[in-house]
């Protein structure tokens, strides 16, 4: 079963860095070979915008998303 990741497209989430963190996401996965074990799709608000940008990994959600939080989690994913 692949592994999930649910990136918040809201426009709140997408300004605040959640664009960026797709395209980084989508490297990363490219870059390391993951396309067959992680499906990422957008995902409508989650409704809780001032935490964001949120992303979903596998139904945990992380608030607050950075670059470094984001390879920290797909290494785990990786491992």
């Amino acid at each position: 079963m692949a592994n999930e990741i649910k990136i918040c497209m809201g426009s709140s989430c997408f300004a605040r860095g959640n664009c960026e963190n797709l395209e980084f996401i989508e490297k990363y996965i490219k870059d390391n070979n993951l396309d067959a074990e992680i499906e990422v799709f957008g995902a409508r608000c989650e409704n809780i915008c001032e935490k964001g940008p949120n992303i979903v990994i596998n139904g945990t959600i992380y608030n607050n998303v950075t670059n470094d939080k984001i390879v920290e989690e797909l290494r785990k994913l990786n491992e």
